[in-house]
């Protein structure tokens, strides 16, 4: 069985898994709530519903800029929900990306992990919008590939094909050398998979123990998992007790 330290990239989805984006989200609707004097959903049903708004306008309009898909996304909740809002609060909720908080453990273990890999990301995001949460991550990353670049969201099967290609091509990696690195079943590991590739799911919504699926869409059937953690700092951990 492989270990962890056989690895030579960790490939890492980035808003879930390094980024806090299901805070993000929620602090972000609070000007739509507090505008429409709204308290009748919690946090749990209000991510649900922003997971299925967002992956359908993602499969709609795979070339929009993702602070796009916010927008339209955030106007198509507020219409769920028959609430009023604005272009302005609108616009807000597309610009909120950039205060979307990092996991407290992300940036140490980010730093532990380079020293043995190399690290790449592939997000659902613009170049832009990654620039502004790459600044909270602590790292330089080797290679870095969006929605942008490719013109598509995941779990699209061409963002995948991208990965690959690129990583031949760019740092001449084989698909055995690459490590997918994900919270998001829906968005990652179900179509690494497909791939053949070896993947670690960072658990965070503990999804493992009936946790929620907050902002991620459900899958039908789990995805056969290599290696299994609850944090990033966890999977750190791990890898330097392979070293140690």
């Amino acid at each position: 069985m492989a270990r962890l330290s056989d690895y030579k990239v960790l490939t890492f989805d980035c808003y879930g898994t390094l980024i806090d984006w299901e805070s993000g989200i929620w602090d972000a609707l609070q000007p739509l709530f507090m505008d429409n004097s709204y308290s009748e959903i919690a946090r749990d049903g209000a991510l649900t519903a922003y997971a299925k708004l967002e992956s359908k306008q993602e499969a709609d309009t795979p070339n929009m800029l993702y602070s796009e898909v916010l927008r339209n996304v955030h106007s198509q909740f507020a219409d769920q929900f028959n609430l009023r809002t604005t272009e302005e609060l609108d616009a807000m909720f597309g610009a909120s990306l950039p205060h979307w908080p990092a996991f407290p453990d992300t940036a140490d273990a980010l730093r532990n992990l380079k020293s043995h890999f190399k690290l790449v990301i592939l997000s659902n995001i613009s170049r832009e919008g990654f620039s502004a949460s790459s600044r909270k991550l602590g790292v330089e990353f080797d290679a870095i590939y969006t929605a942008e670049d490719i013109g598509s969201y995941k779990p699209n099967a061409a963002n995948f094909e991208y990965l690959l290609s690129h990583l031949s091509n760019d740092l001449n990696l084989d698909k055995s050398d690459i490590l997918h690195t994900a919270q998001s079943l829906f968005h990652d590991h179900v179509p690494a998979k497909s791939f053949g590739l070896a993947n670690a799911w960072i658990d965070r919504q503990r999804l493992s123990e009936s946790g929620s699926w907050g902002a991620t869409a459900v899958v039908d059937e789990q995805p056969e998992i290599d290696f299994h953690f609850f944090s990033m700092g966890e999977m750190a951990q791990a890898v330097a007790n392979e070293l140690s």
